[in-house]
């Protein structure tokens, strides 16, 4: 009974940190994407900068056409050059965003089906633990009935002491006597205790620790 009731006290626990789990998962899966959707986020205000840049030079170059003055011409020539350096350099930038995007777009895919599987095997496994949980209580009932029918059997002082043994010691209350030692605090007992327990006439002690013990042929 006490087994089952540590057990019960253990699911829990086991349940948060599966539920823990998920939660990880999906916080990971997440982050990906939010990683993937800033870099496409940046890929548009790349493409819109080098398309207001284009806009200025189709501008510039329409002005040069219109202008008499060579040196109005060739300022707005330098002008244009800027705007096609930049431009390079801006797509430069995406398609080095656009292999981001690429890697992210493969490793969210993974991570989906990854966190997926994660999800149905914590699912699958908490499930298990509420069918565990059901089979331990309805045990735990059918145990605490028959503990209810032998302990009727049994005198009132005696059963008293030993649910404050059972209660104290933390293991056990009745322990088994081996080579005159007991199997509860491993200390040898007295020849005349020895002899007592042996006989199994009475209740008997171990002198150390108080537990009750039995001869173990």
């Amino acid at each position: 009974m006490r087994q089952m009731e540590a057990e019960l006290r253990s699911l829990p626990l086991e349940r948060r940190s599966l539920e823990d789990q998920s939660t990880a998962a999906s916080a990971s899966l997440e982050a990906s994407k939010d990683k993937a959707r800033h870099v496409e986020v940046q890929k548009k205000n790349l493409e819109l900068d080098i398309a207001t840049r284009n806009e200025s030079i189709a501008r510039l170059r329409t002005q040069q056409y219109e202008t008499r003055k060579n040196d109005e011409f060739a300022a707005m020539g330098r002008e244009i050059e800027r705007y096609q350096k930049e431009i390079s350099d801006l797509e430069d930038q995406e398609l080095n965003l656009m292999e981001q995007a690429d890697l992210l777009k493969a490793q969210t895919a993974m991570e989906e089906t990854q966190t997926s599987a994660t999800k149905s095997s914590i699912a699958k496994q908490v499930e298990d633990l509420d069918g565990k949980q059901g089979i331990l209580r309805g045990r735990l009932e059918e145990l605490k009935k028959e503990r209810d029918e032998l302990a009727s059997k049994v005198d009132e002082d005696l059963l008293d002491r030993f649910n404050r043994l059972f209660a104290s010691k933390g293991d056990a209350a009745v322990v088994a006597l081996e080579h005159d030692v007991c199997t509860g605090c491993h200390m040898k007992i007295t020849t005349q205790t020895a002899v007592r327990v042996k006989g199994g006439k009475e209740i008997v002690s171990c002198e150390q620790c108080g537990r009750i013990l039995y001869f173990a042929e």
